[in-house]
C-alpha cells in the first residue's frame, strides 16, 4: 500500500528521457523549473524546488509560484562546476489554507469564533521554528484569537499580509510529496561561449615549400589573439602512416615529398601519444600550450580514433581491429568517400576493456601535457555508450575538460552524442542559407528539448566542407557568413586562413576544397590584414563584451516583411545587455524593410523613445513606436544594434 498522499507532481521538467541523462548548464546559469502540481479539492497548495551540489549534504530550496492552469514555475541559479541534483516538493499548504478560509467567511460577514481557535493550532506547530520578533508576534495572536474582547483585531491579523508571508515561509509540508531526482551538469563558461579558429600546423611556415612546426604556431598566436578567438584547433599533430599514405587531393596515389592526410594517424614513429617528427617534439607542444595561454588562447587538440595501417596498434594489438579472411583490413569508408589509408578500430573486440582503456589514457597523456579541449573526429561512428565511459571517467578527474562533437550527421545521432555528454556539436548552419532554413533551424535549437543539453558550435566552413554557396563567393558574402554565425550562437569556429582570405576554389561539383590542405601543406601570407580580418576582429570582441552573445538561447526572431533580412533580439539573463541584430542576406544589392520592434519584451510602449547604437560604426538611431526602418548594403551587410531604453 502507498504511503498517504494527496498531491500529484506531474510533467517535471527540464528533465532529459525521464531524468535518464543529464541536463546542461554552466557556472552562474539559470536552471527554469516547471512543473503540474495539482490535488484533490480546492485546497491551497505550496510546492518548491529542492537542489543541491555534489559536494553538498543538505539541499537548499527556492519556491515555485503558481502561474496558471495548475501550472507552477520557479528557478534555482547554479553556482560551480560539478553535478546538481535537483526534484519537486509540492505539499497541502493547510496553514494557508486556513487563512483563505477564514478570509472568505469575514468576507461573507459570519462570526469566526471557532475558526480563530483553529488558527491557533497553526501558529503552536511553527512558533519554535520563527524568529524572536514573530515569537513575540505569534504569543500576541494566540493570545487575542482566543478572547473574544480583541474579536476586531483578531480578524484583522488574522487576515494579514505578515501571517501570510509568515506560514509561507514556515511550511508545515504535511504528507509532502516529491518528484523523482533529475540532474544537472555544470560546467565552466567557455562550454557555453567559445571562438575557435583552425588552421594546419604545416601549413605554418613563413618559407614556401617548408614544412611549418609547433614554433611556427608560436609564431602565429598573436595574429589569432588579435582577431579575437580564444581557442586554437589544430587537426592530428600525431605520425602520420606511410602505408597507404593519400596524394594531394586524395588520389590513393602518394608521390615523393606528398604529407599524407593528418588524419591518417600512426607509423614506425608512434601513434596517438606521439608528434610528428617534423612539426616538432614533446616539448614544443607544451611550450605552444604556455604561450597559447599568455594570449588568452587554449589550444584544442584533434581526438581521431583510428589507425593507419602502420600505426603501432595494428602489430601490438592485431585484435582491435576486424580481420577478414585474406588477412587484410577492410579500410575506413563513408560513401561516396573512401579512406584507404585508415583503418576503423574494430568496437566489438573480445578485448575491447583494454581497447577502451587505451583509448582513455591516451586523453589522459594529452590533459597531462596541458590539453583542456578536444575536438572529436566522426563519433558517430564509435558506440555511444563507450563515450558515456570515456567522457564520464574524463571529467570526474578533469571537470573542466570540454568535447566538440564532429558528427555531420543525422539529428538524432548528434542528439544522443549530447546527451551522452559531448559539451558541443558542430551543426547543420554550415549548409543553411536562407531566412527560412536559418530561421528554422536556430528555432529547433533554441526551442525544443535540445536546448537543454546540445551545445551548438556554429562553423561557415571546415577543411572537409567548402560549401556551394561560398565557392566564388564574394566579400559580403563572407562577412555575412561570419556575422550570422557569430551572432546566433554563443560558440563558432572558423577554418582559416582560407576563409578570411577567401580561398574557395573547389573540386567540381563537390562541396571540397580543391588542393585540400587534408593533404598537402600550403604556404600563406600570414601577414596579410583585408577588410575580412578586420570584420572577423570587430565581431568576436564585440562578442566578449556583450552578455548577449555569450548564450545561443535567448533569441526572438522579430517580423520584417523582407526575405532578404534577417532580424533578432537577443538578451542576457538579467537584460542588462539587450541587442538588435539585422543581416542582409543579399550579397550583391542594397535590402531595406521595416521591422517590428518586440516592444513588449523590452518592456516599453509604442510613445517611448529609445536609441539604438550600431556597436560597428558607432551611429546612434533614435527610434519610436513599434515599427522601424532599415536599410543595409553589401559592403557592411548587418547591424549590430545595442538597445538603449
Amino acid at each position: 500500500m502507498q504511503n498517504q498522499r494527496r498531491v500529484v507532481i506531474d510533467y517535471v521538467s527540464p528533465n532529459i528521457n525521464g531524468g535518464e541523462f543529464y541536463i546542461k548548464r554552466v557556472v552562474n546559469e539559470i536552471v527554469n523549473v516547471e512543473a503540474h502540481i495539482l490535488a484533490d479539492g480546492h485546497d491551497v497548495l505550496g510546492a518548491s524546488i529542492l537542489y543541491k551540489h555534489e559536494n553538498e549534504k543538505n539541499w537548499s530550496e527556492i519556491r515555485l509560484h503558481l502561474d496558471v492552469n495548475n501550472e507552477w514555475k520557479g528557478a534555482f541559479t547554479v553556482e560551480k562546476q560539478g553535478l546538481y541534483t535537483y526534484k519537486v516538493e509540492a505539499w497541502v499548504d493547510y496553514a494557508l489554507n486556513w487563512q483563505h478560509g477564514i478570509e472568505r467567511k469575514i468576507e461573507d460577514n459570519q462570526h469566526v469564533t471557532s475558526e480563530l481557535l483553529e488558527g491557533i493550532e497553526y501558529l503552536k506547530a511553527i512558533k519554535d521554528n520563527v524568529d524572536q520578533n514573530d515569537s513575540f508576534y505569534f504569543d500576541h495572536l494566540i493570545n487575542i484569537f482566543a478572547n473574544d474582547e480583541n474579536y476586531d483585531e483578531a480578524i484583522t491579523e488574522a487576515q494579514s499580509e505578515r501571517l501570510h508571508h509568515i506560514f509561507t515561509k514556515h511550511p508545515q509540508k504535511i504528507l509532502a510529496n516529491t518528484s523523482a531526482e533529475y540532474q544537472a551538469y555544470v560546467d565552466r563558461k567557455k562550454a557555453r561561449f567559445s571562438t575557435w579558429y583552425e588552421f594546419f600546423p604545416r601549413s605554418a611556415s613563413e618559407q614556401e615549400g617548408v614544412h611549418g612546426t609547433l614554433k611556427d604556431c608560436e609564431r602565429l598566436l598573436p595574429r589569432v589573439q588579435k582577431m579575437g578567438f580564444d581557442t586554437l584547433y589544430l587537426p592530428p599533430i600525431h605520425p602520420i602512416g606511410e602505408v597507404n599514405r593519400k596524394g594531394k587531393n586524395n588520389t590513393t596515389e602518394a608521390f615523393e615529398g606528398d604529407v599524407g592526410s593528418t588524419w591518417g594517424i600512426g607509423s614506425k614513429h608512434g601513434g596517438h601519444k606521439d608528434i610528428h617528427p617534423e612539426l616538432g617534439s614533446i616539448e614544443d607542444f607544451k611550450s605552444l600550450i604556455g604561450k597559447a595561454k599568455e594570449h588568452g588562447i587554449e589550444i584544442a587538440m584533434d581526438y581521431a580514433l583510428q589507425a593507419a595501417p602502420d600505426h603501432p596498434w595494428v602489430k601490438d594489438h592485431p585484435s582491435w581491429f576486424k580481420w577478414r579472411p585474406d588477412g587484410t583490413v577492410q579500410y575506413a569508408e563513408n560513401p561516396p568517400k573512401k579512406y584507404q589509408d585508415i583503418l576503423p578500430i574494430y568496437w566489438e573486440s573480445k578485448d575491447y576493456k583494454g581497447l577502451w582503456k587505451e583509448c582513455l589514457d591516451t586523453l589522459f597523456y594529452w590533459i597531462d601535457c596541458g590539453i583542456n579541449v578536444f575536438r572529436v573526429d566522426n563519433p558517430h561512428t564509435k558506440p555511444f555508450y563507450f563515450w558515456h565511459w570515456i567522457i564520464e571517467n574524463v571529467k570526474a578527474k578533469h571537470p573542466d575538460v570540454i568535447f566538440l562533437a564532429e558528427a555531420f550527421t543525422a539529428p538524432k545521432v548528434m542528439q544522443q552524442l549530447a546527451k551522452q555528454g559531448y559539451t558541443q556539436s558542430y551543426t547543420y548552419f554550415t549548409w543553411r542559407n536562407s531566412k527560412q532554413e536559418l530561421t528554422e533551424y536556430l528555432e529547433e535549437l533554441t526551442k525544443g528539448e535540445s536546448r537543454e543539453y546540445m551545445q551548438p558550435n556554429f562553423w561557415p566552413n571546415t577543411p572537409d566542407i567548402n560549401p556551394f554557396h561560398l565557392q566564388g563567393a564574394n566579400e559580403s558574402k563572407h562577412i555575412q557568413r561570419y556575422v550570422l554565425a557569430a551572432t546566433l550562437s554563443s560558440s563558432i569556429g572558423l577554418y582559416g586562413p582560407v576563409y578570411e582570405y577567401m580561398l574557395s576554389d573547389a573540386l567540381l561539383g563537390r562541396e571540397e576544397y580543391n588542393n585540400s590542405e587534408k593533404f598537402q601543406f600550403t604556404h600563406y601570407d600570414w601577414t596579410i590584414e583585408n577588410k575580412l580580418t578586420t570584420v572577423i576582429s570587430k565581431i568576436n570582441y564585440l562578442r566578449h563584451q556583450n552578455e548577449a552573445l555569450q548564450q545561443t538561447n535567448n533569441i526572438k526572431f522579430c517580423y520584417i516583411e523582407n526575405d532578404n533580412l534577417l532580424a533578432f533580439y537577443k538578451w542576457n539573463d538579467a537584460k542588462t545587455n539587450e541587442l538588435l541584430i539585422i543581416i542582409s542576406l543579399d550579397d550583391y544589392g542594397m535590402q531595406q524593410g521595416t521591422i517590428q520592434i518586440p516592444l513588449n519584451d523590452l518592456g516599453i510602449d509604442g510613445n517611448h523613445q529609445f536609441q539604438v547604437k550600431d556597436l560597428i560604426t558607432s551611429s546612434t538611431y533614435n527610434w519610436q513606436g513599434e515599427w522601424n526602418f532599415v536599410e543595409l548594403h553589401p559592403t557592411l551587410p548587418f547591424h549590430v544594434f545595442e538597445i538603449n531604453k
